[in-house]
């Protein structure tokens, strides 16, 4: 470390003196940052949705579990991070499709990122792109491992016996 370093060290030190003794307080540093923050909103079946500041990590989390879930009680406690409520039977009742889910999570999710980032039609574009990428996943064991056997002989096809 030079002296440079040790002076900007010493400098930080005198700034957190003068901030005050005590214990670093996030909860109001993010309530300020939170205030601060653009929020993306969003209308479907005509209620206005505003979105939360950032991704919650409830929501994440969840996403994770959910994919592999049946459980609709699954898929309610995630939207409810987002949209508050009990917005999937509301939305269900509706007529949503899960095509149309998936776009509006597509939406949401890049909007709570970065305000803007993502248009209606390309979150459209995103979901089809993604779905189609299950489509190429083998559906179950069985044909996961026909495709396996597959590969493996057409791998060989060139190699000596």
């Amino acid at each position: 470390m030079t002296d440079a370093d040790l002076d900007v060290v010493d400098q930080d030190d005198e700034q957190l003196d003068q901030a005050g003794a005590g214990p670093a307080d996030f909860d109001a540093f993010f309530a300020e940052e939170s205030a601060t923050r653009p929020r993306e909103q969003l209308t479907l079946y005509g209620t206005t949705y505003t979105l939360p500041e950032s991704l919650p990590l409830l929501f994440t989390l969840q996403m994770e579990r959910v994919q592999d879930s049946s459980d609709p009680d699954d898929v309610r406690r995630m939207l409810a991070t987002l949209y508050g409520g009990d917005v999937l039977d509301t939305w269900a009742e509706a007529g949503m499709t899960d095509r149309q889910l998936g776009v509006v999570l597509m939406y949401s999710a890049a909007n709570i990122r970065k305000q803007g980032s993502v248009t209606m039609a390309r979150a459209a574009e995103l979901y089809a792109e993604q779905d189609a990428g299950k489509d190429a996943v083998p559906a179950n064991r069985e044909q996961r491992r026909a495709k396996t056997k597959t590969t493996k002989k057409r791998a060989r096809s060139g190699a000596r016996s």
